[in-house]
């Protein structure tokens, strides 16, 4: 089989648009409707990990893949299993016993959408289905690296990841008082897990030195906590006609968020640090990551 590699446009939206593209694409081969009863829960998973979305996690997957000329082929599935991991935790996140939200990218929750037990075994599926793709010997001719992957995603996404995050964020709306080191550490978990293995893992991918998965995991970090100080500025300056999802409703629970604490301009300036912070970590690539040096200031100046 000829090798393709990827060649993605070097212009970010046309890039973002391209990966979302090629991402959709995939996840709706993967996501066949089988007969049966068991039809109802692949349709509420296409439901939800078909919305209407930036893929900016898969973007960074494929633009970090191909730093390393890693085949489309082996990319795309990783860029696929993040997304349905991502899906995944919005679905729960959704529900009536978390955020209890009835809107989720202009149109209504999965949990909505169909009913609440149907949302939970729909974001079982689509989590468990991310490591059923990452086993497939599409991702990788080498078992040694699907396994890496594996290993680092459940890490990204588990309770030293994105899930411990969560379960910090649902106790933060109890105490208003935490403080910027707290508030930090809940956003690298429950933001920062999943964007920092999306952004390493294109080094994964193609075996890369230990010095390249250095700086595309100090590139993440500062990207995920800048992500998240723009996301706490949204829900306070944006709207939902723009973000597709309820507004303002972090201050109305009394929540500590980066916003709350710094303040807009403080927040923004601190936004804007990290961003020139994650850039600094890519001097290694040179022009090879121009993609993600615009990714990280699309970051901060997004309006949804």
């Amino acid at each position: 089989m000829t090798e393709t590699f990827l060649g993605l446009p070097a212009s970010f939206p046309e890039a973002l648009a391209e990966a979302a593209a090629l991402t959709d694409r995939l996840l709706d081969k993967l996501l066949g409707v089988p007969p049966g009863p068991e039809a109802r829960v692949f349709e509420a998973m296409r439901y939800s990990a078909l919305a209407p979305g930036k893929r900016l996690r898969p973007f960074l997957v494929l633009a970090s893949a191909q730093l390393f000329s890693v085949q489309q082929r082996s990319a795309l599935q990783v860029a696929a299993a993040v997304e349905l991991i991502h899906a995944y935790s919005l679905v729960h996140d959704d529900l009536p016993a978390m955020d209890n939200s009835d809107l989720r990218r202009g149109r209504p929750t999965c949990h909505k959408q169909f009913d609440e037990a149907t949302a939970v075994l729909a974001g079982d599926a689509l989590l468990t289905f991310a490591f059923e793709v990452l086993a497939q010997e599409d991702t990788h001719g080498d078992p040694a690296v699907r396994c890496e992957l594996v290993s680092s995603l459940a890490v990204a996404a588990g309770g030293n990841g994105m899930v411990g995050g969560q379960m910090f964020d649902l106790l933060a709306e109890k105490d208003p008082t935490l403080g910027l080191v707290a508030i930090t550490r809940l956003q690298r978990l429950k933001t920062g897990a999943l964007i920092a293995f999306s952004c390493e893992a294109g080094a994964i991918l193609g075996k890369a030195a230990p010095e390249m998965r250095r700086a595309l995991r100090g590139y993440a970090h500062d990207l995920g906590l800048a992500f998240q100080i723009a996301d706490d500025l949204l829900d306070v300056e944006g709207s939902a006609a723009d973000i597709g999802k309820p507004v303002g409703s972090d201050a109305a629970a009394g929540k500590a968020t980066f916003v709350s604490i710094l303040g807009v301009e403080r927040a923004r300036g601190q936004a804007e640090l990290l961003v020139r912070q994650a850039v600094a970590h890519l001097d290694l690539f040179e022009k090879k990551a121009d993609l993600l040096r615009q990714a990280a200031q699309f970051v901060i100046d997004r309006r949804s």
